[in-house]
């Protein structure tokens, strides 16, 4: 990868905060100019078209995220392509050269720094930009990406499973890499999930040099790494295995369908990610790839993800936290940097891939 990166304001914990003390700005869309290649930004209900979007949003929260659009846009035909961050990742970087997306949609934003890197990506700024908090969106001008929320790892623990075997519920990474849980472990594949990817990171930069050393235990542990980050969830859920590694709310989704798991949040600090937006740079960009990217920071798609998501980019009066999180989600997450880890991504899972891989479940 380049080494040419373009150092931007860090994304911190302490910036994230502002997000849950309702210092959101002003709730109502503003059309503003932008200069390079975005165009003006008036609403344009009668829109017609047909887009490519490229997304790695949780299969079965895509047609309820998009209900709002279709509702407004109804003239506007939807290609969704569907697949997980690594995967989708991939896919738009081997199309580079001849891209058939139009818009990424909720893309780690580790993939789209890499992304930018390359020079993929095109300047725009959606209506409803200045709503979004600084640490939220890219420094350019106009922004080559737009945040919505932020996903965090957890261990999902189901209690019946590890009963059976007199075994503690896991508090922690530490934890997961005792001897007691070998093999009973299922976890995301980190060049295939972003769920992977950010609990990874996390680990390297938790641990530093000790990180994979600390891999080396817990792939002791592991029955299989997945290549989807909610199936671990689903996974320790109907005990197939005894603990997950996921994400928050994939694993409190089973708890809620009555599945007896336990959702920890690790003591050391959750790795997390932050899912963002894009303009795809190509020869003809159309007016309906921007509308789609306008309505992805609106209100109502942001309800939508505040169900599945406790930290958004845009903060919502009145927002509760989901269920299921025992206090401030902020201070849950491990002070971790993301341009670190886009910058050393394709490292990492290179050097991960020859030393965990043989554990991957087959790809279908």
């Amino acid at each position: 990868m380049k080494n040419n990166w373009k150092w931007k304001t860090m994304l911190t914990l302490a910036a994230i905060a502002i997000l849950l003390a309702g210092c959101g700005g002003n709730t109502q869309n503003k059309a503003t100019s932008t200069n390079g290649n975005s165009s003006s930004k008036a609403e344009n209900t009668e829109a017609s078209g047909e887009i490519n979007v490229y997304t790695s949003i949780e299969e079965e929260h895509v047609k309820t995220y998009l209900a709002s659009f279709h509702a407004k846009y109804p003239d506007v035909k939807v290609n969704i392509v569907r697949d997980a961050t690594g995967i989708m990742t991939a896919k738009l970087i081997a199309e580079k050269d001849n891209p058939q997306a139009d818009v990424v949609w909720g893309l780690a934003a580790t993939s789209l720094l890499v992304m930018d890197d390359m020079q993929m990506l095109e300047g725009y700024e959606p209506v409803g930009t200045d709503r979004v908090l600084p640490e939220f969106k890219d420094t350019a001008n106009p922004p080559k990406w737009v945040g919505i929320d932020i996903w965090e790892t957890a261990i999902i623990a189901n209690t019946v499973e590890l009963e059976k075997r007199k075994l503690p519920v896991p508090q922690s990474f530490e934890d997961l890499a005792k001897p007691e849980y070998k093999g009973l472990i299922a976890m995301p594949h980190p060049a295939s999930s972003g769920t992977g990817y950010l609990t990874v990171n996390a680990l390297i930069q938790l641990y530093k040099d000790q990180a994979w050393s600390y891999m080396d235990k817990l792939h002791d542990n592991m029955m299989i790494y997945t290549h989807s980050g909610s199936k671990p969830a689903k996974m320790a859920a109907s005990g197939e295995v005894p603990i997950g590694i996921s994400y928050g709310f994939s694993g409190i989704q089973q708890k809620q369908k009555g599945a007896p798991v336990e959702v920890i949040f690790p003591k050391e600090g959750s790795g997390w990610e932050l899912e963002a937006n894009a303009l795809v740079k190509k020869k003809d960009i159309k007016p309906e790839a921007k509308l789609f990217l306008d309505w992805a920071i609106s209100d109502e798609p942001m309800k939508e993800y505040n169900k599945n998501y406790a930290i958004l980019s845009i903060k919502q009066e009145g927002a509760a936290i989901p269920e299921g999180y025992a206090k401030d989600p902020v201070s849950q997450l491990a002070k971790l940097d993301l341009y670190q880890a886009a910058r050393d991504r394709e490292s990492v899972l290179a050097d991960w891939e020859k030393k965990y891989g043989s554990k991957a479940e087959p790809k279908q």
